[in-house]
């Protein structure tokens, strides 16, 4: 059936049914407003079908496969077989029961579904090409409109992603077989989590980095501990090396690389991995129709409600600007709805967590001690290593530390970088703390769970104190 020339109307339109999007959609559902959600691929977008989630699922996965077969301290003799097929379709019945769930609560929250591509077509109208051939298109109406298009993986000049021999991580995270050798390109948080998936799987991995070290977006003493880790698992770093083109080469490719100063090193391996980054996907939507006009690295301006230079008009999740990350867009979309309904939301960006999943994993929130200093506090800083925590030990991951960031004079918590196991689940009681005000003697005074590495947030702060019970003090 040609679906062609209709128009509807609807209070809210929201394009993407991504974090940002689905979330939005479901707050304004709740707050009666008449919501229509287009959605031009799957929804729950690149977090649950291409990213955040496949991701964490590949890595719980190997992890149990590589733990078991290091257990050796623990009595234990393994040596497991990786059926890589069965682990991506594990992988993608996770992500279809998350995606059907997203549809369903949409839908009963009178969310109205529409699936294709949207653009503006004037201030207050979008046009909606159908996916498939024949299936037309239609206008939409709009009264408020939410833009969460979200982003994709960027492209370096000359790796144009081809899916067979330069892989992106979409493509990365739906490989049926292991790949015998891979070249990463890109040491940030996306490379580093996928390298030490396929290297726990077997993988002979080497990454190639532009700039001299890995994770350049935290402390060097945080990325140092994962970087040894990472080399202990045998991947192989190579910084200052910027990947310059590639061929074919009998099984698999060569990959080129140039330092600033010219010399040409080479790289054999099956596939190469691109993961330089993300950007925004701003331009599909003819902005120039409803008014707007995206700023530096194609991002749309947001204000503390979301709402960008055109009054009725907001964007929420990546196109919104950093930091890329899927909760960051969640809060963005209840705001967006929130403000949509007349109420008084606003954002306060001063607690968004972070967290990378690599061994061990990284969980950091608020400020670092050079930020606090920049920020003109008086920092004072406490630390727990994780050999000094029992439940580490027990687990046989020690490595790593928490850290805490307090301000000297009233106490407030002002930041947290944790490196260690289950960093992204820990990082959850500073983000809390920094939200209430809470100070240091709030979290000492908070009795922990033994044994637990919980415990460690607690000791780093009773360190910060010059309390330390199991380490000794600053």
């Amino acid at each position: 059936m040609v679906v062609g020339d209709v128009t509807t109307g609807t209070d809210v339109l929201i394009i993407g049914a991504g974090p940002g999007g689905y979330v939005a959609a479901i707050r304004a559902g709740q707050l009666d407003l008449d919501v229509t959600l287009v959605e031009k691929d799957a929804y729950g977008g690149t977090c649950l079908n291409h990213g955040c989630i496949p991701s964490k699922a590949l890595i719980s996965a190997t992890d149990v496969a590589h733990d078991a077969s290091e257990a050796e301290a623990m009595g234990i003799h393994a040596d497991p077989a990786v059926d890589l097929s069965a682990m991506v379709g594990w992988k993608d019945e996770i992500v279809d029961q998350l995606t059907s769930g997203v549809e369903k609560l949409c839908k009963a929250n009178g969310v109205n579904l529409v699936e294709g591509r949207a653009e503006f077509a004037g201030e207050n109208t979008v046009r909606v090409a159908h996916s498939g051939d024949g299936q037309g298109s239609e206008s939409i109406d709009f009264e408020h409109a939410i833009v969460a298009t979200g982003s994709r993986p960027i492209e370096v000049p000359n790796f144009e992603f081809d899916g067979e021999h330069v892989i992106s991580s979409r493509d990365a995270l739906a490989l049926d077989t292991v790949p015998e050798s891979l070249v990463v390109v890109g040491a940030g948080y996306i490379g580093m989590e996928l390298s030490t998936v396929f290297a726990k799987l077997g993988t002979d991995v080497t990454i190639v980095e532009m700039l001299d070290s890995a994770l350049p977006a935290y402390e060097d003493d945080v990325a140092r501990v994962v970087k040894s880790r990472a080399e202990e698992l045998g991947i192989d770093f190579h910084f200052g090396e910027a990947a310059s083109e590639w061929e074919e080469s009998g099984d698999g490719i060569t990959v080129r690389t140039e330092n600033e100063d010219g010399d040409v090193s080479e790289f054999g391996a099956e596939k190469a991995l691109v993961a330089v980054g993300r950007e925004p996907v701003t331009d599909t939507l003819n902005l120039d129709a409803v008014g707007l006009e995206p700023g530096e690295g194609g991002f749309l301006d947001t204000d503390d409600r979301a709402r960008t230079d055109i009054e009725h008009v907001f964007a929420v999740g990546d196109v919104a600007g950093e930091p890329m990350l899927a909760h960051k867009g969640m809060k963005e979309g209840e705001v967006a709805a929130e403000v949509i309904a007349g109420e008084p939301a606003a954002l306060d960006y001063q607690s968004v967590p972070a967290a990378v999943f690599t061994d061990p994993e990284i969980g950091t929130v608020g400020m670092t001690e050079a930020e606090a200093k920049e920020a003109g506090f008086s920092p004072v800083v406490g630390e727990m290593p994780m050999q000094a925590s029992g439940r580490a030990l027990t687990l046989g991951e020690t490595e790593g530390f928490v850290r805490v960031v307090a301000d000297d004079d009233a106490g407030f918590i002002l930041g947290a970088q944790i490196v260690a196991p289950e960093a992204s689940e820990m990082i959850a009681e500073f983000g809390l703390a920094i939200e209430m005000g809470a100070t240091l003697e709030d979290i000492a005074a908070t009795i922990h769970t033994h044994p637990t590495l919980g415990e460690a947030v607690m000791e780093a702060v009773e360190n910060a104190r010059g309390k330390a019970i199991h380490t000794l003090n600053r």
